[in-house]
């Protein structure tokens, strides 16, 4: 039974461990996700020592699984899409499918079922944004173009899984129960039909209504009121989602995309990031605390066929499909390392999927474990392409990119007068 201090003990532990661990990966130039991760795993109940409640975390990663995508919504970019869709579109779906077929084939001989086995790779598919946009920012790439087509790239990433976390409770369910196909793709088509009407209203009036309700928040002059209405927004809009189709993440990825196109977007996405942080952290640490590291040591060779997916299999179909469309050979190497990992989203499939029935704990703690290692990898991949012919040439002066480049320089706060 939780004590009646659970809560301020959980904080505490997961937010002081995982600035000390973050901290710790940050100075061995690797991601601070890991440090957040390895926090979890601290505090988990497979380690030794102080144990977080199990029961509360989940819900407190729930609440950052809303922020995070409502994050996604609110920095999601049709516009940007559309310039590198020739590329970013085909090459996500047919990385995707490559690693889902991959993670079938590993997950069959490891005597799992074809729904598990497919779960598993599907879960695989799925690269971090927070991973990603770390590493281009560290080559001062972002607004390149290798920069454009990574993150269009991700971005249908990101509209695959949303659609998926709303299919995935009706497959599940409908593998248990043997339903017929005929069955099963009546009750997907009903789903998708609804999901369409809820996006039609959200866009139709959503658009207008949610817009004009930040106008007249913002007329209050009150930074507090403004803050606590974008949540609200978000965490309302999340709660009908999952009212109607079991699922948070669509509305809070809807709600940001609404927020996106308002005036006041900007604000909104400014106001809200701190809290996203917050909550980003006490997810990754939540994940954390799932995760039994002992199958580093039980499965070390399903471990490997797992991160060989995602470092080999996913990177062998990005430079095929980057090279298909003839593009130079940096370029198809730095998106291929770019999307060489997996993370948060492939957590909150692993999870679902967990707390569904159709993954065993065994399978979450693979993925995991695969999410750890490439995560800690990726900075060794980019050295790799580097020496084989994709370490990034400056832009030059006159350039888009070199112009962007300069601004953002300019704009960088001087460490000596901070």
């Amino acid at each position: 039974m939780p004590h009646a201090d659970s809560l301020i003990l959980t904080l505490v532990g997961g937010f002081v461990l995982a600035f000390v661990f973050g901290m710790l990966a940050n100075r061995l130039k690797l991601s601070p996700l890991v440090g957040y991760l390895v926090a979890g795993i601290a505090v988990g109940p497979h380690t030794m020592g102080f144990v977080a409640d199990t029961e509360l975390a989940p819900q407190l990663a729930e609440i950052g699984v809303i922020l995070l995508m409502f994050g996604v919504g609110l920095h999601f970019s049709l516009a940007d899409l559309m310039k590198v869709r020739k590329v970013a579109v085909p090459g996500a779906l047919v990385q995707i499918g490559a690693a889902t077929v991959l993670g079938w084939g590993l997950g069959r001989l490891m005597g799992m079922d074809d729904l598990e086995a497919v779960l598993m790779g599907f879960a695989l598919s799925v690269a971090s944004t927070v991973v990603l946009l770390r590493a281009m920012e560290e080559r001062k790439q972002v607004k390149a173009e290798v920069g454009r087509i990574a993150m269009g790239w991700l971005i249908v990433e990101d509209l695959v899984i949303v659609l998926a976390l709303v299919i995935l409770p009706l497959l599940v369910a409908g593998a248990g129960e043997t339903v017929g196909a005929l069955v099963l793709a009546q009750s997907i088509g009903w789903t998708l039909l609804k999901v369409a009407g809820f996006v039609a209203v959200m866009l139709l009036v959503g658009t207008r209504a949610l817009p004009w309700l930040l106008v007249r928040i913002a007329h209050t002059r009150s930074r507090e009121l403004f803050t606590l209405g974008v949540l609200a927004i978000a965490l309302g809009i999340a709660w009908v989602a999952y009212q109607l189709f079991h699922s948070f993440a669509l509305g809070a990825f809807l709600a940001g995309l609404v927020l996106n196109s308002s005036p006041l977007g900007h604000n909104a996405a400014e106001r809200s990031l701190p809290l996203r942080d917050a909550f980003a952290v006490l997810f990754f640490v939540s994940v954390g605390m799932l995760f039994d590291p002992t199958i580093l040591m039980r499965e070390p060779l399903a471990v490997l066929g797992v991160l060989g997916i995602v470092i080999v299999g996913k990177s062998i179909a990005a430079l095929g499909i980057t090279t298909f469309f003839k593009l130079d050979r940096a370029t198809s190497l730095t998106v291929a390392a770019a999307l060489a990992q997996i993370g948060e989203f492939s957590f909150i499939l692993a999870a679902l999927s967990v707390n569904l029935g159709g993954m065993t704990r065994e399978t979450h703690d693979l993925i995991l474990a695969a999410a750890l290692l490439s995560i800690s990898l990726n900075p060794f991949v980019f050295a790799f392409i580097d020496r084989i012919g994709a370490r990034p040439k400056p832009p030059a002066s006159g350039s888009p990119e070199g112009i962007a480049l300069a601004k953002e320089e300019a704009a960088a706060p001087n460490p000596a007068t901070a």
